[in-house]
């Protein structure tokens, strides 16, 4: 018997930051699914129910704020591990992330073993 393979869902717009998450986490394991919009995120979230969200909060459409803010009160979302990823990296801007019910908050530039970490601390592995 196999054990099934995890999903992620990156969330970002920029194509070369989401291609960079995306490998990150296909060497950690995961099938990964792409979306460089916050629209289709959402129901991309919800037909799939990913294991864990690489987020970024400034995108083109909706925030990525909102969208963690629709996970969270959505039942069947809720406890998706959510890691946000955002160049905004002041204290009151990590405050608002953490508040909206980000796991855990990074920001950028991400490398390798602090996106590793924020998703073993996120979805509660073994780092």
């Amino acid at each position: 018997m196999t054990v099934a393979q995890k999903t992620a869902i990156v969330v970002e717009d920029e194509p070369d930051a989401a291609e960079m998450f995306a490998e990150m986490m296909r060497v950690s394991g995961y099938r990964v699914i792409k979306t460089f919009s916050s629209t289709p995120a959402i129901s991309l979230i919800e037909v799939e129910k990913p294991d864990i969200i690489i987020l970024d909060v400034m995108m083109p459409d909706v925030s990525g704020l909102e969208v963690l803010r629709f996970i969270r009160r959505d039942p069947e979302l809720s406890n998706i591990p959510v890691v946000v990823v955002s160049a905004k990296s002041m204290p009151a801007d990590v405050q608002v992330g953490m508040d909206a019910g980000a796991s855990v908050y990074l920001t950028k530039p991400v490398g390798f073993r602090d996106l590793v970490e924020a998703v073993n601390k996120a979805t509660g592995a073994a780092v």
